[in-house]
């Protein structure tokens, strides 16, 4: 095979890989109405119901590629940068610790001896904190889903826990997550340890990609009237959680986080308002 051939073969895979990221990662209209959130005896979402404004949100997650686009056209450097704490995971560690790697950023989301974001376009930037999210949605005329968006979203209409059911048992079909007993040791048995690029797994029935892994989310808005103004929350999953460690993939919990932390496990989606 010719050295063009070859080239033009490898051009189209990639391209192929791309094109239908993008497809498929435009965004989906939640019309106006009253929905169903929370769960019952749940502290911080109790079963409630509300009413929202229609809206769009985004079937995948913000990407590397996006992200890098938003530096590109503004210069903005993030807090990992300035501060030089972001917190990384490799193997080996036990249960809830992290490393803080000065050298970790988001084109360096697991450090800089660890590589970059070069062949990781396409998947969700981490190691930016809520502030950095927000700078990037004013740039994009964006903004983070409330609370309640995300989970009506994440949802699709269902009143269980999953929105697939009941139980987590069908998780991997939709969620990159962690599968191994413990994190002492390396686990990418679903084909990735870290992210995965946006919109791997199947989507919930209203085609949202990555709700329950990938990374957890940044959402707006407060869960108690006495909070933090230092705290800021985010849901769903990540490829750090599994059953036995952190098990948020749902569409009930909530996390908290320092507005200034940054997590290469971390990392949001965004919403429009609907025309």
């Amino acid at each position: 095979m010719g050295f063009l051939k070859k080239v033009s073969i490898l051009f189209l895979l990639v391209c192929t890989h791309t094109c239908f990221a993008q497809d498929k990662c435009g965004y989906v209209l939640v019309p106006k109405g009253q929905y169903p959130v929370g769960k019952k005896q749940h502290t911080l979402n109790p079963l409630r119901k509300v009413t929202v404004d229609s809206f769009y949100i985004a079937a995948c997650e913000t990407t590397n590629r996006q992200f890098a686009a938003f530096v590109a056209a503004t210069g903005y450097v993030t807090d990992a940068e300035k501060k030089h704490d972001a917190l990384v995971f490799e193997p080996g560690l036990r249960e809830f610790e992290w490393d803080n790697d000065s050298s970790a950023y988001w084109r360096f989301p697991n450090g800089v001896d660890r590589g970059g974001i070069e062949r990781k376009m396409d998947h969700p930037v981490t190691c930016i904190s809520y502030n950095d999210a927000l700078a990037y949605c004013e740039w994009a005329g964006v903004r983070l889903p409330t609370l309640d968006e995300w989970e009506i979203a994440s949802r699709a209409g269902a009143t269980t826990d999953y929105f697939f059911g009941a139980k987590n048992t069908q998780i991997d079909r939709y969620a990159n997550i962690w599968h191994g007993a413990d994190h002492l040791q390396a686990d990418s048995s679903d084909g990735y340890m870290y992210t995965a690029p946006v919109g791997s797994f199947q989507p919930n029935a209203w085609g949202v990609y990555d709700i329950y892994g990938n990374v957890f989310e940044f959402c707006s808005g407060k869960v108690l009237a006495n909070e933090s103004p230092t705290l800021a929350h985010a849901r769903g999953g990540s490829w750090w959680c599994s059953k036995a460690s952190c098990s948020f993939f749902n569409s009930a919990d909530i996390g908290r986080v320092n507005k200034r932390a940054s997590f290469s496990n971390q990392g949001f989606r965004v919403v429009k308002k609907a025309m």
